[in-house]
């Protein structure tokens, strides 16, 4: 840390010291800017990284539970299916039905890939 002792040592050194030891002091002191210029991005690149962190956290967080959100609205639309047809058969047209989804979305997917 830059303290007033030290301003008197670098000004009696220049004055003593004659223009190398002004040179001299200007590198230090460019010298220490630096460094402190290091350290402060250093700290604000951390910052930003930490808050990276948290954001991809809660997005990650948000799409499993958006997830889960899926996959009960799928097993609700079995369930009203289940009102007036078999079990069995409400779970298959479900099923058959997310398959071809999936399928078309495939068949679109892979013909923009190409």
């Amino acid at each position: 840390m830059h303290t007033p002792a030290a301003d008197v040592t670098v000004t009696t050194s220049t004055q003593n010291g004659g223009l190398g030891g002004a040179a001299k002091s200007v590198a230090e002191h460019a010298s220490a800017i630096a460094k402190l210029e290091l350290e402060l991005a250093g700290l604000e690149l951390k910052g930003k990284v930490a808050a990276l962190g948290v954001g991809i956290g809660l997005v990650v967080g948000a799409a499993v539970f958006g997830l889960f959100m899926l996959g009960f609205l799928f097993a609700t639309i079995a369930a009203a299916l289940a009102t007036f047809l078999p079990t069995w058969l409400s779970l298959l047209i479900v099923a058959l039905f997310l398959g071809a989804l999936a399928t078309v979305l495939g068949l679109i997917g892979l013909s923009r890939i190409k």
